[in-house]
């Protein structure tokens, strides 16, 4: 998933139902812990794991954005099909424009989760 040492991770969404391996290695990697939506940092990446009946996605990506540095990714967790919670692909590509992102990758990160990257779309060059 791209991630280094020393970064620091938002992670929004969290339950029982997440993957606490996935979690722990990513922890691994960056050597932090992960942060609440409660801190005032900004953050190198956010984790948002998201369900069918977890509300507005643009809600949440438009409240993501506000921690994120100017290029760091969001990445969207979901169910994979015929999991309870399963997001459709094209809610994740109908709400990421809508907040200014782009998708540039979906990947399956666990045994029941899928990941789909979104980055802030570059300016137009004139």
């Amino acid at each position: 998933m791209g991630f280094a040492k020393g970064e620091l991770v938002l992670e929004v969404g969290h339950g029982s139902d997440c993957d606490s391996a996935l979690r722990d290695e990513i922890m691994k990697v960056t050597g932090t812990k992960f942060l609440e939506e409660t801190t005032n940092e900004v953050v190198d990446a956010v984790l948002i794991w998201f369900r069918q009946d977890d509300g507005d996605l643009v809600d949440e990506l438009m409240d993501a954005m506000t921690y994120l540095s100017e290029t760091g990714p969001i990445w969207v967790l979901t169910p994979k099909v015929g999991r309870e919670g399963h997001v459709e692909p094209s809610d994740i590509q109908d709400a990421a424009p809508t907040c200014g992102l782009n998708q540039t990758s979906t990947i399956a990160v666990a045994s029941d989760w899928t990941a789909t990257r979104l980055v802030a779309r570059k300016a137009v060059k004139r």
